[in-house]
C-alpha cells in the first residue's frame, strides 16, 4: 500500500488542509481525508485537471476518485474561504509511501478556468486572460438573475435597450450585445433570438462561477464571439449542497424564490433548481403614464445529472425550462388591449427549452452537445412579432499532450432553424421561408510550453456557413511569468459574426419607426490585440492582486442602425468604413486579515465608427451607450464573532452618447451617475442567513425618456399629426414620433430589500 501525506497550507493564517491519499493497484483509487487545523472539513471540491469531473469531501472530510489513468495527474483542491491548491500526484501500481508538505500558495487568483482554452486549467497557467467571478461576489448585491448581477463586473455593461419592454443585452468594452457570446457550460445556448429575453431567465442559484474573456474568441467558439464571451458554469451535482433556499422581496413588490436540492439514484447524482420571480406592480414615479419597469412573471426549472459510468468516465446531462410573461406600457393597459391601437402596451410571452450534455467517449476524447427551442409571442403596440428558433449543436473534442505541447482538436457543427412573421423570413412574393443555417467547422489549438517562464498558444479555426461561405479565424497568444507573482500576456485574434438582425435588435420592432435594410448584409469581422499584466503582493496583514489590460479592436463590415438621419426610420447597413474599440481596464482585489475585502475596477475606453458618406468624406461617430469610463466596486467588512457582514457596492457610469433626433430637447449625452447599494447580512448557526439593504441608495432616476408619451401610436388626425400624417407645425414642429430607445439607466428610484437563505450542506 502506498501512502502519501499532503499538507496543503492556505494563505488564510492558521489554516492547514491535510489529506491522506491511498492508491490501490486494482482500481487506481485515490482516497483522502481533508481537514482544516486538524479538523475534517466537508464540501472541499477535488477536481482532476483537464476533465470536468471530480468529487466532494463528506462530513468526515473523506473523498474518493475511482479508476484513474496511471501516470501523473494534477488534482485541484478548493473550498469556500480556503486557498485553492493544485497538487501533482503520480498514479502508479505498487506500494510506496511519501510525505509531502506544501508551502502557502503564492496566488489568490489560482481559480480553475475552462473558457480560454476549452479545458480545465489553472487561471494563472492560462495563456488567455480569463476573469473569474463567483456567486460570493453577486451575493453582495443580490439580484434575481444573471443579467442584473453582471453590472458588478468591470468592463461589462448590462444595457436596457427599450424603456417599455426592458429588452437588454450585455456590452463588453463598449460593444453591443450581439458581439457578446453567452455560453452555459461552454455550450452556445443563449444566442440569436434568446439574447434579448433569455438572459433574464438565468437564475443565480444555478451558477458555480462566471468566466469572462474580453476580445474575440471565435477560434474556439465560432460566430458571435466577436467582442468577447461570458461562460456561465453551472453547479456540479456532486459538489452541490443538499438543500439551498433563498427567498427575497423588495419594497416595490418584487418577489424572488430560489430553491436547489440534490438527490441520488444509485450511483447517479442529480441537482434540481427552481427559480420563480414575480413583479406585477404598475408603478410610475416619473409621471409619464407609462410603467417604469416591465411587469414580469417568470419561472425557470433547471435539472442536471451526473451519471456514474464504468471507468469513472464523464457523462453529464442538464435541462432547463423557462416561461415568462412580461409587459410594459400605459398604465391603463391589460391583456384585452394586446395588439390594439387604443392603449399602448408591449407584451411578450416566452417559452424556452434547453438541453446540455457532455460525454467522455475515450481517454481525452469528449462529445459535447446542446439543443434549445425558443418561442417568442409578442406585440409591440400593434406590431406583432412571433418567432420560433431551434438551435442544435454538437462537437467532438480531443486533447493530447506531446512533450511540451498540449494540443486541442475539435469538430463542431451548429444548426439553426429560425422563422418569424417579419420580412426576414419572407420571399418577395410573400411566401414564408424559414431561415436554415448550417455551420460545420474544425479547429486546432497548440499550447506550447517553451520554457518554465514562457508559454505560447496558437489556434486556427475553419467554418463553412451555407449563406456566407468559408470563414477562417486565427489567434496567437503568449504568456510570460518571470515568477509566480507576475505574469504578462499578449493575445491577438480574429472574430466574426453571422447576421441575425431581427432576433437581436428589438429596437427594430418597438416604437413606431420603419425598418429599412439598405443592402444585403455581410458578416462582420474583427481583429483584436490585448496586453494583460497581473501581479500579486503579500502584505503583513493581507493579500493584494492587481490586473491591468489594454485592448484594441478593429471592426469591418460592422452592421449599424442609423437612428439619426430620419426620425421615422431605422436604416440598417454594413458600415462603409470601420469601427474601433480601444481602452484600458484595471482590476484589483484586496483581502485583509481584519475582515475588510475590496474588489474594484475601472475601464476607460473610446468606441467609435469611421463612416464614409457618398461624397467620400469620413466622419467619426461615437458609439451610442458606450461611456468614456465606468467603474465598479464592492467593499465588504465582516465580523465573524458576531456573524454580521456589511457590503457596499456600486457602479459609476460616465457620460455616454444617446439616440436623439433633430431638434430633440433631451440631452444628447447622459450625465455621470452612480448606482450605489448597501447590504447588511446576519449569519446564524445551521446554515441560516438574513440579509437586508437598499438598492440605488442615491435615488438616481433619469429624466425624460420618451418623446410624445401621450401619443405612442402617432395617430393621424390627433394632437401631433394631421389627417394626412404630416406633423402639425404648432404642436409638433420638429416632427417627433414616439420613441422608447432613449435609455441609459433603469427608471427606478431607491428601493429596500430583505431576504433569507438556508443552506443544508
Amino acid at each position: 500500500m502506498k501512502q502519501v501525506l499532503i499538507l496543503l497550507m492556505l494563505s488564510v493564517p492558521g489554516q492547514i488542509i491535510t489529506a491522506q491519499v491511498v492508491e490501490t493497484k486494482k482500481e487506481n483509487i485515490l482516497r483522502g481525508k481533508v481537514s482544516v487545523v486538524g479538523k475534517p472539513v466537508a464540501g472541499i471540491s477535488i477536481i482532476t485537471e483537464g476533465k470536468r469531473k471530480g468529487t466532494l469531501t463528506d462530513e468526515s472530510g473523506t473523498f474518493i476518485l475511482r479508476n484513474l489513468q496511471p501516470g501523473k495527474i494534477k488534482i485541484h483542491f478548493s473550498g469556500v474561504g480556503l486557498q485553492h491548491e493544485v497538487k501533482e500526484i503520480t498514479i502508479s501500481e505498487g506500494e510506496n509511501a511519501d510525505s509531502i508538505e506544501l508551502k502557502a500558495a503564492d496566488n489568490i487568483m489560482e481559480d480553475v478556468v475552462v473558457s480560454g482554452t476549452m479545458k480545465a486549467i489553472s487561471k494563472m497557467d492560462s495563456p488567455i486572460p480569463v476573469e473569474v467571478y463567483s456567486p460570493v461576489l453577486f451575493k453582495k448585491n443580490p439580484s434575481p438573475n444573471i443579467f442584473e448581477s453582471l453590472q458588478m463586473v468591470n468592463g461589462i455593461q448590462p444595457q436596457l435597450n427599450c424603456n417599455v419592454c426592458n429588452t437588454g443585452d450585455i456590452h463588453i468594452n463598449g460593444m453591443e450585445g450581439p458581439y457578446t457570446m453567452i455560453l452555459i457550460d461552454g455550450m452556445p445556448i443563449v444566442s440569436s433570438l434568446s439574447t434579448v429575453y433569455g438572459l433574464s431567465g438565468i437564475p443565480n442559484s444555478m451558477v458555480k462561477r462566471i468566466e469572462v474573456v474580453k476580445g474575440p474568441a471565435s477560434t474556439l467558439y465560432g460566430s458571435e464571439a466577436v467582442g468577447g464571451l461570458i461562460n456561465i458554469i453551472t453547479r456540479d451535482p456532486l459538489t452541490a449542497d443538499k438543500l439551498k433556499v433563498d427567498v427575497s422581496s423588495t419594497s416595490i413588490g418584487e418577489y424572488n424564490v430560489d430553491l436547489n436540492t440534490k438527490f441520488k439514484m444509485g450511483e447517479t447524482v442529480s441537482m434540481l433548481g427552481v427559480n420563480y420571480f414575480n413583479y406585477w406592480n404598475k408603478r410610475d414615479i416619473n409621471n409619464d403614464n407609462f410603467t417604469d419597469v416591465t411587469l414580469q412573471n417568470r419561472i425557470s426549472i433547471f435539472n442536471k445529472w451526473n451519471f456514474n459510468r464504468r471507468n469513472n468516465k464523464v457523462f453529464t446531462l442538464a435541462g432547463r425550462y423557462i416561461y415568462e410573461n412580461r409587459w410594459g406600457g400605459e398604465l391603463q393597459w391589460n391583456k384585452n388591449f394586446r395588439g390594439s391601437d387604443s392603449i399602448y402596451g408591449e407584451s411578450i410571452y416566452t417559452n424556452r427549452y434547453e438541453l446540455i450534455g457532455n460525454y467522455e467517449l475515450a481517454k481525452n476524447l469528449f462529445a459535447d452537445f446542446s439543443y434549445n427551442y425558443h418561442h417568442q409571442d409578442s406585440y409591440y403596440g400593434t406590431t406583432s412579432f412571433d418567432a420560433v428558433q431551434h438551435v442544435a449543436f454538437g462537437q467532438l473534442r480531443y486533447n493530447q499532450k506531446f512533450r511540451n505541447h498540449d494540443v486541442l482538436f475539435g469538430m463542431p457543427l451548429r444548426y439553426t432553424w429560425y422563422d418569424d412573421n417579419t420580412p426576414a423570413t419572407a420571399k418577395l412574393n410573400g411566401e414564408n421561408l424559414p431561415g436554415k443555417t448550417y455551420l460545420p467547422g474544425i479547429f486546432v489549438q497548440d499550447e506550447w510550453k517553451m520554457s518554465e517562464k514562457l508559454t505560447s498558444l496558437i489556434g486556427l479555426r475553419y467554418d463553412y456557413n451555407n449563406n456566407h461561405g468559408s470563414i477562417l479565424t486565427p489567434r496567437l497568444s503568449f504568456k510570460y511569468s518571470p515568477n509566480k507573482s507576475n505574469t504578462v500576456r499578449l493575445s491577438g485574434g480574429n472574430g466574426y459574426r453571422v447576421v441575425n438582425l431581427f432576433t437581436e435588435d428589438h429596437a427594430a420592432l418597438t416604437g413606431a419607426r420603419q425598418v429599412v435594410i439598405a443592402e444585403t448584409l455581410k458578416p462582420e469581422r474583427s481583429w483584436n490585440v490585448n496586453v494583460n499584466y497581473s501581479a500579486i503582493a503579500h502584505l503583513s496583514k493581507g493579500v493584494v492582486s492587481f490586473d491591468v489590460s489594454g485592448f484594441y479592436t478593429y471592426f469591418t463590415n460592422k452592421i449599424v442602425g442609423d437612428f439619426l438621419t430620419d426620425p421615422t426610420k431605422i436604416i440598417y447597413g454594413n458600415l462603409d468604413g470601420y469601427a474601433i474599440s480601444k481602452g484600458i481596464t484595471v482590476n484589483t482585489d484586496v483581502a485583509l486579515t481584519n475582515g475588510i475585502k475590496v474588489n474594484a475596477g475601472i475601464t476607460v475606453m473610446d468606441v467609435y465608427t469611421m463612416d464614409k458618406n457618398n461624397s467620400g468624406t469620413t466622419t467619426k461617430l461615437p458609439q451610442l451607450f458606450a461611456p468614456k469610463f465606468s467603474a465598479t466596486y464592492a467593499v465588504s467588512y465582516s465580523l465573524p464573532k458576531t456573524g454580521f457582514s456589511i457590503d457596499w457596492t456600486g457602479r459609476v457610469n460616465g457620460s455616454m452618447h444617446l439616440p436623439v433626433v433633430p431638434g430633440d430637447y433631451r440631452p444628447a449625452k447622459s450625465p455621470l451617475y452612480c448606482i450605489m447599494n448597501l447590504q447588511v447580512t446576519k449569519t446564524f448557526k445551521k446554515g441560516w442567513e438574513i440579509y437586508t439593504g437598499v438598492k440605488n441608495l442615491l435615488d438616481f432616476v433619469p429624466g425624460d425618456v420618451y418623446l410624445h408619451a401621450d401619443d405612442p401610436f402617432n395617430k393621424a388626425g390627433g394632437k401631433y399629426w394631421d389627417s394626412n400624417g404630416n406633423a402639425r407645425p404648432g404642436t409638433n414642429p420638429n416632427g417627433y414620433t414616439f420613441d422608447p430607445s432613449y435609455n441609459f439607466a433603469a427608471v427606478q428610484g431607491a428601493k429596500g430589500f430583505i431576504g433569507v437563505r438556508w443552506t443544508m450542506k
